[in-house]
């Protein structure tokens, strides 16, 4: 909370877009433009569907009570204020109040310059430091992979797990089989899929035919197969002497394909985050459908081969 007032002194990229809308809140209060207690924490997400912006936020509709005006009316203050940020190319206001932003395309460049630099690391960070969980289980093979996989998210994070804390059981709806069934009956990285994807009230399903079919209607079969191609198009460059750089940051991103796929590895941090602090690994899942999808359509699209 003690962010300065004045705006960003650097282009906003996705990752840095939840903090750019804060701020802009914060300078609105400051100008008394607006008259409510600053939120603690906005939500900027994907829009649902394609010509909505890059990113959308509710900010006006969750400050409009409080602040006694319309919805539409904060989200116009806010806009003006948000639209002069570098790196924003546009602001429309959508529906009773949402608004949609748009990013300058060179912004995007940030998220591949940060992929590059990070690697493996990417996605980490330290929004639950100095948070401290002992998450428990009753030996349920469902609510033993929960555990191991909030317990890697959280440190991701940087919450720090300890068994000095008070237990928090995590019990999601049973699996309805033993482990070494479901590795029998699906394998262990479809196992681990079933159990994970559906949200900790539903009931998982084990259906193998659907679970291991090898087409497109299967999302474990898109998530699979995309990251097959990625590793198949970096042995292609490296034979064709290509190899990745920093330097591919410095382009810019047009086409429809490429801003959308930028736009959900930008949103991995947030994703890994919110799965975190709400024990739900089931969105990282939905998170990897959506990866996957945009990824295919951007290989169909915009071949980062074709030219070579």
């Amino acid at each position: 909370m003690g962010a300065p007032l004045l705006a960003y002194p650097f282009r906003v990229t996705p990752a840095e877009l939840s903090r750019a809308v804060l701020s802009t809140v914060r300078r609105a209060v400051a100008a008394d433009e607006l008259r409510v207690a600053v939120p603690e924490r906005i939500s900027v997400q994907r829009p649902p569907r394609p010509g909505c912006g890059d990113y959308a936020t509710n900010v006006a509709l969750q400050l409009a009570g409080a602040a006694g005006q319309a919805p539409r009316e904060v989200a116009e203050v806010l806009r003006k204020r948000l639209a002069a940020e570098p790196g924003i190319a546009q602001v429309v206001i959508a529906g009773p109040g949402f608004l949609n932003i748009t990013l300058d395309a060179a912004a995007y460049g940030d998220v591949v310059r940060k992929v590059l630099e990070q690697g493996s690391a990417y996605g980490s960070g330290d929004s639950l430091a100095c948070t401290y969980v002992n998450l428990v289980h009753d030996g349920e093979p469902r609510a033993v992979l929960v555990v191991e996989v909030l317990t890697r998210l959280l440190r991701a994070c940087g919450a720090g797990i300890s068994q000095a804390e008070p237990p928090e059981p995590l019990s999601p709806r049973p699996a309805g089989a033993t482990a070494a069934e479901l590795r029998e009956r699906l394998g262990e990285d479809a196992a681990r899929w079933a159990l994970l994807r559906p949200p900790a009230d539903d009931r998982p399903s084990l259906d193998a035919a659907a679970l291991l079919s090898q087409r497109a209607g299967n999302p474990l079969f898109r998530v699979r197969y995309a990251y097959a191609r990625t590793r198949a198009l970096l042995r292609n460059a490296h034979d064709l002497g290509i190899e990745s750089s920093s330097d591919a940051s410095d382009g810019t991103f047009h086409h429809p394909a490429e801003t959308d796929l930028l736009g959900l590895i930008a949103d991995y941090p947030r994703v890994i985050e919110t799965a975190a602090r709400h024990r739900a690994p089931d969105r990282v899942a939905r998170h990897l459908e959506r990866l996957a999808d945009a990824f295919l359509r951007f290989h169909d699209e915009c071949p980062p081969l074709a030219a070579r």
